[in-house]
């Protein structure tokens, strides 16, 4: 079986190129990209564009993606970048951020069991939250209690998992 890797990291962290390096010299790769492009915020767009220079252009890119519909078919290589944007999207699309906790669990479910099923080389992205001060939101915490219960799971699928801090990966599995 292939490995599953798992790279946790803060904003700014390095961990997309950490994870991208991870993939280096795997040939073709199926790049997952799960941001939504908003065509009025100018600075996403700047970094989804940084993301996509950085690219080696022969990766296929796969754009605002159901990351485990993808998944149930397999390709050699595949980076999943990033979860934090997976989720935000997922709590737009169930209208949850009002919502009870545990609204997106269904989306999580297949998600996780999509990584367990997976038997190809595979690289999630995921913000790593918490590390700070309590969000003074309900949607800040929300989100940081979702992602953190979800980055556990996923955690728990992998075989490896590293966390990126200041650009140094620091292997946690």
């Amino acid at each position: 079986m292939a490995t599953r890797t798992l790279v946790l990291g803060g904003a700014r962290s390095g961990k997309s190129a950490f994870a991208e390096n991870l993939l280096a010299d795997a040939g073709v790769v199926r790049y997952l990209a799960t941001a939504v492009l908003d065509p009025t915020d100018h600075d996403f767009a700047d970094r989804i564009a940084g993301h996509r220079d950085r690219r080696p252009a022969h990766w296929s890119t796969v754009e605002n993606t159901e990351p485990a519909a993808v998944l149930a078919d397999p390709a050699p290589a595949t980076l999943l970048d990033d979860i934090g944007t997976w989720l935000t999207a997922r709590l737009d699309a169930r209208a949850a951020w009002e919502a009870p906790r545990g609204t997106v669990a269904p989306d999580c479910d297949g998600l996780v069991a999509a990584v367990e099923d997976y038997r190809e080389r595979l690289v999630i992205v995921s913000p790593e939250v918490g590390m700070g001060v309590i969000p003074a939101t309900r949607s800040g915490r929300l989100f940081r209690d979702e992602i953190g219960t979800l980055n556990q799971r996923l955690a728990r699928a992998c075989d490896e998992a590293f966390l990126i801090v200041a650009g140094l990966p620091v292997r946690l599995k």
